[in-house]
């Protein structure tokens, strides 16, 4: 790589540092976004942290009038998501910066993203789907390898980014594992566009989650994340609490045969979805011994709890040094 020449993401966003703050389920907000973006930095929410549309709508509206620089949205694209439409026509109208597609077909949001003239970035984990959403005209990828938090990818990102670089043209975001500024220079010297990295900033005094949360952040380690199915049917790494240990991490015969069933599995998924994530809400905003958090590998780097601003600016202290 060129020494003085700038990362892709921060050329495609106007920012000054490549890095997203990934969109988080229940964790990012809108503080969060706001010193993310003061920080040089963007970020993304996913859209169903809020519950109705106007929620949405009213937090695009107040980070827009808060800060000067760019944001995203991220959008679950599929039958789970009951909101989707909607939550596509205000992320339009309010002409975000940029959506961030998951779990399902983005053809649709690119169509209607691009007549307003917001980016859309796609959810990828393999060549072939990533090959896809690319002739659908996706501006970019994130590339989920199987260090991200939350929903994760089957490869890591030694083979994820190298594929996806040299089988398609557009630029590549590497997401997952990542909680230093040395792991992001190793990105971008790998060819990626930037990074898109959560799990670190879940133990900011922004995010809005419960003290305990943030807590675990600090006293797990990556040696103490694992896989689960039970959440939403797809795998999603949590931090393998006394709780997770005891109802174990895949689905039982009885979720498995659902999952199956050609006249049931829409219905399932959707119910699996929505039950995962009240689970996952409750552990986020209460303490209690069924508490189930989600976090990736890279909580192996978290020290302490401290300002969006600062973990920020020890990535910049870490990727220039």
């Amino acid at each position: 790589m060129e020494q003085n020449k700038r990362p892709e993401l921060c050329e495609m966003l106007g920012i000054d540092f490549p890095v997203i703050m990934a969109p988080m389920f229940l964790v990012s907000n809108q503080k969060m976004i706001i010193e993310a973006i003061r920080s040089g930095i963007t970020g993304a929410i996913p859209a169903l942290n809020y519950r109705t549309t106007d929620e949405l709508r009213n937090a695009i509206r107040e980070i827009r009038s808060s800060v000067d620089g760019p944001f995203g949205i991220n959008l679950i694209v599929n039958k789970s998501n009951f909101l989707y439409k909607e939550q596509l026509k205000i992320c339009c109208e309010e002409k975000v910066d940029f959506i961030i597609t998951s779990l399902g077909s983005p053809e649709e949001t690119i169509r209607e993203s691009h007549k307003a003239g917001v980016k859309v970035f796609c959810d990828v984990t393999d060549v072939k789907y990533a090959k896809k959403v690319e002739s659908l005209g996706a501006d970019a990828l994130i590339a989920v390898n199987k260090e991200a938090g939350g929903h994760a990818g089957p490869l890591s990102y030694k083979e994820l980014v190298p594929q996806l670089i040299k089988e398609c043209k557009i630029p590549v975001i590497s997401a997952g594992g990542i909680g230093t500024g040395g792991g992001i220079k190793e990105m971008i010297n790998l060819g990626a566009a930037g990074v898109s990295m959560g799990s670190i900033f879940i133990a900011s005094d922004e995010a809005p989650v419960t003290k305990e949360y943030k807590q675990a952040c600090v006293d797990f380690g990556a040696k103490d994340i694992v896989m689960t199915t039970k959440l939403s049917g797809t795998p999603c790494t949590v931090i393998n609490t006394p709780y997770v240990q005891q109802v174990g991490t895949k689905q039982n015969w009885l979720e498995r045969t659902l999952n199956k069933n050609k006249k049931l599995k829409k219905w399932f998924k959707a119910l699996t979805f929505m039950r995962g994530m009240k689970s996952l809400e409750k552990a986020a905003f209460s303490s209690t011994y069924k508490t189930v958090w989600c976090a990736g590998p890279s909580i192996e780097h978290v020290r302490s709890v401290r300002p969006v601003k600062e973990i920020v600016e020890q990535l910049k202290l870490e990727y220039n040094g």
